[in-house]
């Protein structure tokens, strides 16, 4: 902190020697300037991370510096200093946006304290900048790996509906990603930088999920000693989440279509009525279709959060996306881990594209997560997977007539380069690319396998 760089701006040659010499001392980096022309040059060619300014100058003052660092250097903290302060003017200076106001003659201590808490201040304001930096990676439709032709619609989706207000209901079966892209929905909208709020709905019986969603007023059960603000409150301006919507109760049901046509609702045990701006996406495993059909989710709710549907392939239906899913997490754990683990063997990546994947790609997530972490080797083996997806690969090689595993890998291969090939309009050059392969091999592998057909439709 100390190695900071500050500009300090006086017109009294004899205050900015002085100030300057002790500020130095402190081991702070320092530059000076005695008007406000050299103030504005300064800060022009040089970024400082604080500046003290003289309110008085023969060429202008340090409300001057303060507005032009605000308009062109924002992330340049001011604080303002001056021998004639009063009360009006401090209010005015932190109005106008300067970090803090101090009244000459200074006292060492008093200034140390201040320039410490400005620098503070700006230290929190860039990690939290490069915090949301990182969620905005982690969230962005872009990070999430999917060559499929049916995640490809997905993303296409995403994008379309994400700067709406349109309810979206996401569905698929556990483990395949729905937080992820309810996410991406919400990094992609206007309301990126509003609160995200996530209920997973399941975790709590209908009591208290009334109270976690709509908030509730003091005394309306025992314990409630005062207000709660509910979920729905906290999202106001922003998103909120709803996840296993299909575990809701009937009476949970009427509320929840009651907030979704009006934005309307009351606390527990409460009389006033409160209204939010919040943008709905929900998801569920469950087929509310079929729920509704047997008497367990209402109709109309069903169709006022059917406004938009995403619904994502379980991992089984996009086994072109295994390769690159196992190589992305691969990397994840590696770079979390520190182990150097550089790949698959080709039986690890059979297994792998073999298994059912009834977890979906957080069950690949958490096999690839134990294989390098109590691994030994530096590639992933079948010896490093769990047992039942060598198991499955066995088997699958026995019941096509003990052919050799090359030969039973044959459709499985088939199909990833099909899908891949789709998925990049029959283009030869990115399919390649995009399977780690060169164009070479793959036009061996689609002849062997009968793709060539595809292109010669094309033509």
């Amino acid at each position: 902190m100390k190695r900071a760089s500050l500009l300090l701006v006086d017109d009294d040659r004899q205050v900015l020697g002085s100030m300057a010499d002790w500020l130095r001392e402190q081991g702070f980096q320092l530059d000076t300037a005695s008007t406000f022309s050299e103030a504005i040059a300064a800060v022009g060619r040089k970024k400082f991370d604080l500046v003290l300014a003289d309110i008085r100058l023969p060429d202008g003052d340090g409300f001057d510096i303060l507005a032009h660092c605000r308009q062109h250097h924002p992330n340049m903290s001011v604080i303002l200093l001056t021998g004639y302060g009063t009360v009006e003017t401090a209010i005015e200076a932190i109005r106008a946006g300067a970090f803090d106001f101090l009244t000459k003659p200074l006292i060492d201590e008093e200034l140390e304290m201040a320039i410490e808490r400005a620098l503070n201040q700006r230290e929190v304001i860039e990690e939290n900048k490069n915090l949301k930096a990182q969620l905005d990676m982690r969230f962005a439709i872009e990070n999430i790996v999917g060559h499929d032709h049916r995640m490809l619609k997905i993303f296409d989706i995403v994008d379309s509906v994400a700067d709406t207000k349109a309810t979206v209901l996401i569905t698929g079966e556990s483990g395949t990603g729905k937080s992820l892209i309810a996410r991406a929905i919400n990094r992609r909208s206007s309301r990126r930088d509003k609160p995200f709020i996530e209920v997973a709905c399941g975790a709590l019986p209908e009591t208290l999920l009334e109270s976690e969603l709509f908030g509730h007023a003091a005394g309306a059960f025992t314990g409630a000693i005062g207000d709660k603000i509910g979920k729905f409150m906290q999202a106001d301006e922003g998103t909120i989440f709803l996840d296993e919507i299909g575990t809701a109760s009937a009476a949970m049901q009427v509320k929840l279509l009651r907030i979704l046509q009006d934005m309307e609702f009351e606390q527990v045990g409460g009389t006033k009525t409160f209204r939010v701006d919040a943008r709905v996406i929900l998801a569920t495993n469950d087929d509310l279709a079929k729920a509704v059909a047997e008497g367990r989710f209402r109709q109309d709710l069903f169709y006022r959060i059917n406004v938009i549907n995403v619904e994502l392939p379980p991992l089984r239906q996009r086994i072109g996306d295994i390769p690159l899913l196992a190589e992305h997490f691969l990397a994840q754990v590696c770079e979390e881990s520190g182990k150097q683990v550089q790949g698959f063997t080709d039986e690890a990546m059979a297994a792998l594209q073999r298994h059912a994947w009834p977890g979906n790609v957080r069950e690949l997530q958490n096999v690839l997560e134990r294989a390098v972490l109590l691994g030994k080797g530096d590639t992933v083996g079948v010896d490093d997977l769990p047992a039942t997806l060598t198991v499955d690969c066995q088997v699958a090689v026995e019941s096509v007539g003990g052919r050799t595993l090359k030969q039973a890998m044959e459709a499985p291969e088939r199909q990833i380069i099909r899908d891949s090939l789709e998925a990049n309009q029959w283009n030869r050059h990115a399919t390649a690319e995009a399977l780690g392969i060169n164009r070479t091999t793959l036009y061996k592998k689609m002849k062997r396998l009968g793709l060539e057909s595809g292109l010669h439709a094309l033509s």
